[in-house]
């Protein structure tokens, strides 16, 4: 009883100690946020990245929320092995400066790694393995675990706000060599190409949606293409086309399907609707189960009425389509010539002379 009341009282003193060094990273952040110029940036964003480092070295900080810290990210993946806490400043020129912090569990033990940004000196899409000390940048809002036999790499997705013109969305592939982290595998396989990770890059005037959905284990995102052909890889004039791919898990690969259905996720399995009760003629609210509900369903909360859905190709109901037919059908009695009838009142097209 003595050992957990001396560790209930160490895991409360260290919640405090961490708690007091929100309060300094939270001033320190508001004041990086108001900065006007790169300098003064530059100059707060030294301190802030300084005592973080520190910060995160203590112990509970694992599992500290920090969510007093509005504008820095911190994402946990399933697994509960990896945290991931980055934030990004923005320069006058709106291109982005990045940092980025890695604790990793393993073994019960906790490394800490730091991403470097050095996209200044990459290419704008790296292609190839990179280390820790040169990251091109970015903020990462998903971690999706994948395991190989007794090795485990996690799936990023992220976002960078590139330059003035455009933005970019990514995936790409962390893993530890010991406790060295490494990004980028040969694992998306797009056509008959193999990547090491992707980069979507689209115009500042639009967003990309970049998901993944774990039912159907695939992340699924905005096609994008050019304004106009003739814009063709110019990509800050790129735009969803409302159409959707997707990279599906198989086989330890990460396979490019293009044109698939996007399907909207719901996570509420009961909703409430108004409608009108036909008996009092009131609006009326109905709790249902949130799902598609057949409207030829007699227990439908639409009454079980016919319901007839209309495609481009019949374009007309068919009840509507049933009376232009009646309608085209000559009366077997009426012998007159239908060329010879008037066209507005339906008569015969010749007059009767009238007697004088």
């Amino acid at each position: 009883m003595n050992n957990l009341v001396f560790c209930q009282d160490h895991m409360e003193a260290s919640f405090q100690d961490l708690e007091k060094r929100e309060d300094t990273l939270e001033i320190l952040l508001n004041k990086l946020r108001s900065a006007k110029t790169d300098a003064d940036r530059t100059s707060t964003d030294n301190q802030f990245n300084s005592f973080f480092k520190e910060t995160i070295q203590k112990e509970g900080a694992f599992s500290y929320p920090f969510d007093r810290l509005k504008t820095v990210g911190v994402v946990d993946s399933p697994d509960g092995e990896l945290r991931i806490i980055n934030w990004n400043i923005e320069q006058e020129d709106l291109t982005q400066k990045y940092h980025c912090y890695l604790l990793h569990k393993e073994d019960k033990k906790i490394s800490i790694s730091e991403l470097i940004d050095n996209s200044e000196n990459l290419a704008p899409k790296p292609e190839g393995i990179l280390e820790a000390d040169n990251w091109y940048g970015a903020l990462y809002y998903k971690i999706i675990p994948k395991e190989k036999g007794a090795k485990k790499s996690y799936i990023l997705l992220g976002w960078d706000g590139n330059n003035s013109v455009s933005t970019m969305k990514l995936i790409d592939v962390l893993y530890f060599t010991g406790s060295s982290p490494k990004l980028g595998s040969p694992i998306f396989k797009v056509n008959k190409s193999t990547q090491k990770r992707l980069f979507f890059e689209h115009s500042k005037k639009v967003s990309m949606s970049l998901k993944y959905e774990e039912k159907y284990d695939r992340i699924i995102y905005d096609h994008l293409s050019p304004e106009t052909p003739a814009l063709a890889g110019f990509y800050s004039f790129y735009v969803p086309d409302l159409t959707y791919d997707a990279f599906y898990f198989d086989k330890n690969k990460w396979i490019l399907k293009e044109d698939v259905i996007g399907v909207n996720q719901s996570t509420e399995e009961r909703k409430e609707v108004y409608i009108k009760n036909e008996r009092t003629g009131k609006i009326e609210k109905v709790d249902i189960k949130n799902k598609w509900e057949n409207p030829e369903d007699s227990k439908s909360p639409v009454s079980g009425s016919q319901h007839t859905a209309v495609t481009p190709e019949t374009d007309v109901r068919p009840e509507e389509k049933k009376k232009e037919e009646l309608n085209k059908k000559v009366d077997k009695k009426d012998k007159r010539d239908p060329n010879n009838l008037n066209a507005t009142t339906g008569g015969s097209g010749s007059k009767k002379k009238r007697r004088h």
